[in-house]
């Protein structure tokens, strides 16, 4: 399935409007309480400082939003913001470019810029400076911005750096001691921040909140620490779990004993058969007495005293109420009456996808057959009253070799051993890398690769990946599924490295990292 296909499929299971969690969603703007009190503390800093603003965080912590945030809560009027980013341009010169054909300056030179902030600053009007992505920025970039930020007496811009923690070992190699930039480290959502962003998210793309549970709220927040970006891989990852548990649920059915009335009613007709033949046979094999008729001997019990012909010349049986006799196999010609469903009510049979039983299993059904009538009798009327009477040691004898070859059940019945082949929990939980994870320090990550609700694909997929490539099972909605993992590492920092180095078709499912710790929680709630 192509990835556009895919996505069609995941909104049009949920009913979605667009993916919530898209990197970008337009109109998207989510800020919990805690960012409030950060965007007020770079307003009062703008104003009051004379310092470089730095603002760090992981990637995916919600940088940029606080970026936009600062820019929509300004006052157009007296400020006017720059945007660059670092991105392809992280050099002074690169930089600068960006910076000087925003303020409209022909000079792409600090003192020209400069001048042209003190202008501004002359009609009113202040300089935000905003650079994204700082964390990519060169020696010579930061350079050219520490000395924009000291800016001229008469005026200077302000300087906001939204960039990864690694920036501020950069800034302090060139502050020399001196205090020249200030830094504000983002903190990661609470839960009940992270339940506010999924709400916010789905709402936006025309659902709610009560697609997730409050344990899978817990999990997305545990496994995501908090990170908006992380919110986001995590959340879209756990619904297309649940779309493919769900739809796997449909195709396969339960394979139990709720059997439909049909199929009941079936099984009690075969029944009701099988007992009456059973009942009837010890009539027919009694010695006649002496001298009694031998079409008389051949009568069964419910007869009405003539034997009526068949098509296939086999003895018929009536019974009351029914006024079709009802015609029972010959030796040789014994037929299965018990099928499907009454093979699987008895209990273990083996079955194929089509519900055939599995050919070499026990679930070969047992006959029910009948004796060919002596040796004296003939499927046409019955004989005339003066016809001699056989002797009824040579009926005895003629009928008593017959039954034995066609009443043999016990090697049908007899492999019963082969109606087990599904109970094997121990097998398959090593076979799902259990014990690996259990060994492994609950601090380290793992790179979730993806979950599949068919164990034959997901050992087909590590297989084919080989290496450090993993997968253990879990249960999502009483459902099992098979979740694909990728090495161990001692942080997410190498985790996230290590994604990045993966195959590209690893890579477009949107791998993420997590932690051992979350794994072994749901191996043990899986025992």
């Amino acid at each position: 399935m192509t990835s556009l296909h895919a996505d069609e499929a995941f909104l049009g299971h949920y009913q979605l409007s667009h993916d919530p969690f898209a990197p970008r969603v337009p109109g998207f703007k989510f800020f919990p309480a805690q960012r409030k009190p950060v965007l007020g503390q770079l307003h009062h800093l703008a104003r009051y400082s004379q310092l470089l603003l730095v603002v760090t965080g992981p990637q995916g912590s919600g940088k940029t939003l606080l970026r936009q945030a600062l820019v929509a809560s300004t006052n157009k009027q007296s400020v006017q913001s720059v945007v660059v980013s670092a991105r392809g341009a992280g050099d002074a010169a690169g930089l600068l470019r960006q910076v000087a054909q925003a303020l409209n300056v022909a000079q792409v030179e600090i003192g020209a810029i400069l001048a042209q902030v003190v202008q501004l600053a002359l009609t009113g009007q202040e300089v935000y400076l905003l650079v994204d992505d700082a964390e990519q920025l060169d020696e010579s970039a930061l350079e050219a911005l520490m000395a924009l930020a000291a800016g001229a007496p008469e005026g200077r811009p302000h300087v906001f750096l939204f960039g990864e923690s690694s920036l501020i070992a950069q800034l302090e190699a060139l502050s020399l001691e001196e205090e020249r930039f200030h830094v504000i480290e983002l903190q990661p959502y609470t839960e009940e921040e992270t339940r506010e962003y999924l709400d916010q998210r789905l709402e936006g793309a025309g659902r709610g909140i009560e697609l997730f549970t409050a344990d899978q709220i817990s999990d997305i927040h545990e496994s995501s620490d908090g990170w908006p970006g992380t919110i986001n891989q995590v959340a879209r990852d756990a619904m297309i779990e649940a779309m493919i548990a769900s739809r796997s649920a449909v195709k396969r059915p339960s394979m139990g004993f709720n059997m439909p009335k049909k199929h009941v009613l079936a099984i009690s007709a075969v029944v009701v058969v099988a007992v009456a033949a059973a009942w009837l046979m010890p009539g027919r094999s009694k010695a006649p007495t002496t001298g009694a008729p031998a079409n008389e001997q051949a009568q069964l019990p419910l007869g009405q005293g003539t034997p009526q012909p068949n098509s296939g010349g086999a003895p018929a049986v009536e019974f009351a109420g029914n006024s079709q006799p009802m015609p029972l196999p010959l030796v040789g010609n014994s037929q299965p009456v018990m099928r499907g469903p009454l093979a699987e009510a008895a209990g273990g049979i083996s079955e194929g996808d089509d519900g055939v039983p599995v050919e070499g299993s026990s679930a070969t059904p047992p006959t029910v057959t009948t004796t060919a009538p002596p040796a004296g009798l003939s499927a046409g009327p019955a004989p005339t009253p003066a016809a001699k009477p056989v002797p009824a040691p040579t009926q005895v004898a003629t009928a008593k070799p017959a039954p034995v070859p066609a009443v043999k059940p016990a090697p049908v019945v007899k492999p019963a051993p082969v109606t087990k082949p599904a109970e094997k929990p121990t097998t398959v939980a090593k076979a799902a890398g259990g014990t690996w994870y259990a060994g492994q320090a609950p601090g380290n990550y793992v790179v979730q690769i993806l979950g599949t609700s068919s164990e034959a694909a997901a050992q087909s997929f590590v297989k084919e990946q080989g290496g450090e490539y993993r997968y253990f099972k879990k249960v999502l909605n009483g459902k099992p599924l098979y979740v694909i993992t990728y090495g161990s590492f001692a942080n997410r920092d190498a985790a996230l490295t290590a994604i990045k180095a993966l195959p590209a078709k690893v890579q477009a499912g949107k791998p993420w990292p997590r932690t051992v710790a979350s794994v072994q929680q749901e191996l043990a709630t899986t025992r």
